[in-house]
């Protein structure tokens, strides 16, 4: 009973803050997006709503300057301003910013935003058993080594994630006539544009697979699917 108590602690406190998140999260988007227009970019957007048999896709500009694209628990899709300057600015082309909508069109369609909301709650449960077995057997660190297990399984769920997104978004890219080549050249272009420094750090620490590999899923699957 002593150890279950502390557990069920753990996961109250991972279910307010998952409540809190979400609403911080959607407020902060709302006050600081609004409807993305481009009339050089509508047409694809809407090339891939014909796909999917929808009467249009609401991209949001999001005003922040990392370069990012982001799918909310709500289902709304969201590109940041960064990331829209680099396409105005010619760095990325139509077909590029057309995969990262596609991209996050995935996470919302296969359900990846709402569980990773979840999985914040099992986690920090998942976190505190892991502290007091393992703090039992090595004092004072336990915490440390049951942070960075979690750490290591939060990130490997991501990086499936990432996967999952990307097929869906090869696949209604592929659909809407759009095709993957923009998408590949994106990734060979992401690690420069975001300054990335994942090549210091071992691939399973990472929340988002190599660019490479992506690139190398990618065509796994167009390889699978019959497509040049």
């Amino acid at each position: 009973m002593g150890y279950l108590i502390p557990i069920l602690l753990a996961v109250a406190y991972g279910f307010v803050m998952m409540r809190f998140s979400a609403w911080s999260t959607k407020r902060q988007l709302t006050e600081k997006s609004r409807p993305l227009k481009d009339e050089a970019l509508d047409p694809l957007i809407g090339r891939m709503a014909d796909a999917l048999d929808l009467p249009n896709i609401k991209v949001n500009l999001y005003d922040v300057e990392m370069i990012n694209g982001l799918a909310a628990p709500d289902g709304r899709i969201f590109i940041t301003r960064g990331f829209y300057n680099e396409y105005r600015d010619g760095s990325i082309s139509g077909e590029e910013m057309a995969s990262v909508v596609a991209h996050e069109l995935g996470h919302v369609a296969l359900g990846h935003t709402k569980r990773r909301m979840v999985d914040f709650s099992a986690q920090n449960a998942a976190r505190a058993a892991l502290t007091m077995i393992i703090g039992r057997f090595i004092p004072f660190v336990g915490p440390m080594i049951a942070n960075a297990v979690i750490s290591l399984f939060a990130a490997g769920l991501s990086r499936a994630d990432e996967y999952e997104a990307d097929a869906y978004a090869s696949a209604l890219l592929l659909k809407s006539g759009i095709g993957l080549d923009g998408q590949k050249s994106l990734f060979r272009k992401l690690d420069a544009l975001t300054k990335s420094r994942a090549g210091a750090a071992p691939a399973w620490l990472l929340s988002h697979p190599k660019s490479r590999e992506r690139i190398a899923a990618i065509e796994a699957n167009a390889k699978k699917w019959g497509v040049d």
